[in-house]
C-alpha cells in the first residue's frame, strides 16, 4: 500500500491512512441506540447537560429527561404497539425534538427504521413504502394523510398522545433488573435502517444499514473527541431523514452534545439560533455554506462562538471555501 495516498495496487482500491478504530467484537449483541447511549454514559464528563433544544420554542431536554422519555416509549411500544425485532417503522417527520427520542426506541427494539421526506408526494411514499413493507408509520399532522393503511395505526408525534407516552410514569414494578430481562437482543448485524437513494439514475432505491454501519461511524468521532470546558451545541441544518442527519443524531449523542434542531432551515434563523444558543459547530449542506458567503445577514448577529461548519451531502468548490475562509478566518470548514 502507497504510504501516502493509500492505494493498493493489488486491490486497485484506496485504504483509510488514518489509524484502524477500536470496534465492540462484532459478535457481542449490541444496537447502535445502546453502543452510542453506553458511551455517553461512560465517558461524559456532563452527565446531566442539556441533550436537545428546539430552536423555534427554545424547549429543552436535558440527558435524564431525553434517556427517561427513549425508556417510556420503548416500553409502550413493545407492550402496547407490539412491535417486534425486525419489524420496519416508516417515518414522515420534520426535524423535531421528538425524532431522535424516537430512532434511539425504535433500534432499542430491533425495529427496522425508514425516514423519508415528509415533503414527498403520495406516490413516492407509496413506492418507498413497496420497498420497506413496513408495519408502522410515524408521522405530524401535515403529513399523516399521504400514509396508507399499515398493520398498525399511524402514531402522530405531534401529537398530545405522543408526549403523554413521553413523559408517562414507569410502572412501578418496572425495575432495572425487569427491564434487563426484557430486553430485546439485537445483533450488530442486523438491519437498523432503510434510508433512500436520492433517485439520480433510475427510480429511488432502499438502502439498508446494519447496527454495525451505525457503531462504526460513533466510534470513528469518539477517539477524536477533544477535552472541552463545555459541551459542544451542535446546529442541525440537515434533516434526521438523510443519512447526514441520520447518522450524526447517534453521534451527538454518543458524544454528550448538545443538539439544536430546526425543524426546516431559513438562513435567517439558523443565524439567530447561532447567537442566541451560542452554537459551536454547524451541520449544513453546501448551499447553506454558499448562503454564508454571500448573504449580508451574517454581519447582523453575533457569530464569535461558532467554531466549526461540517458540509456534508455534496462536495464544495475550492472557491467557495476559500471565500468562506476569507470571510470566517477562525471558523473551521470541513466536508
Amino acid at each position: 500500500m502507497n504510504p501516502t495516498s493509500g492505494f493498493n495496487s493489488t486491490s486497485k482500491t484506496f485504504h483509510s491512512l488514518r489509524p484502524p478504530i477500536h470496534l465492540p467484537p462484532e459478535e457481542t449483541p449490541l444496537s447502535a441506540a445502546e453502543y452510542a447511549l453506553s458511551i455517553h454514559a461512560d465517558h461524559s464528563p456532563w452527565p446531566d447537560s442539556i441533550a436537545i433544544i428546539n430552536s423555534s420554542t427554545s424547549q429543552k431536554l436535558s440527558y435524564s429527561e431525553f434517556i427517561t422519555r427513549i425508556r417510556s416509549l420503548t416500553s409502550y411500544l413493545k407492550n402496547v404497539t407490539k412491535l417486534c425485532k425486525n419489524d420496519t417503522a416508516f417515518i414522515l417527520c420534520p426535524n423535531s425534538i421528538e425524532v431522535p427520542i424516537l430512532y434511539f426506541s425504535l433500534l432499542s427494539l430491533g425495529v427496522v427504521i425508514s425516514p423519508a421526506n415528509p415533503i414527498s408526494s403520495e406516490s413516492e411514499i407509496s413506492h418507498q413504502i413497496s420497498l420497506c413493507s413496513p408495519v408502522i408509520a410515524f408521522a405530524v399532522s401535515k403529513t399523516c394523510h399521504k400514509l396508507p393503511k399499515l398493520k398498525h395505526r399511524a402514531i402522530l408525534i405531534d401529537s398530545p398522545e405522543f408526549d403523554s407516552i413521553l413523559t408517562m410514569s414507569p410502572p412501578a414494578a418496572a425495575t432495572t433488573a425487569q427491564r434487563d430481562l426484557e430486553k430485546v437482543t439485537v445483533s450488530q448485524s442486523d438491519s437498523a435502517a432503510i434510508m433512500y437513494s436520492s433517485g439520480t439514475t433510475g427510480r429511488v432505491k432502499g438502502v439498508v444499514l446494519t447496527h454495525r454501519n451505525l457503531i462504526a461511524v460513533i466510534a470513528g468521532y469518539y477517539p477524536s473527541k477533544q477535552e472541552r470546558n463545555s459541551p459542544t451545541v451542535m446546529l442541525y441544518t440537515v434533516p434526521y431523514f438523510h443519512v447526514f442527519g441520520f447518522f450524526y443524531s447517534f453521534k451527538s449523542i454518543a458524544l454528550s452534545e448538545t443538539v439544536v434542531v430546526m425543524e426546516r432551515f431559513d438562513l435567517k434563523d439558523m443565524l439567530r439560533a447561532v447567537e442566541k444558543f451560542r452554537v459551536t459547530e454547524l451541520a449544513v449542506a453546501p448551499p447553506v455554506v454558499v448562503a454564508m458567503t454571500k448573504s449580508d445577514l451574517t454581519d447582523g448577529y453575533d457569530l464569535r462562538s461558532l467554531e466549526t461548519v461540517g458540509c456534508g451531502g455534496a462536495p464544495l468548490g475550492k472557491d467557495v471555501m476559500k471565500v468562506f475562509a476569507d470571510r470566517f478566518p477562525t471558523v473551521d470548514l470541513w466536508q
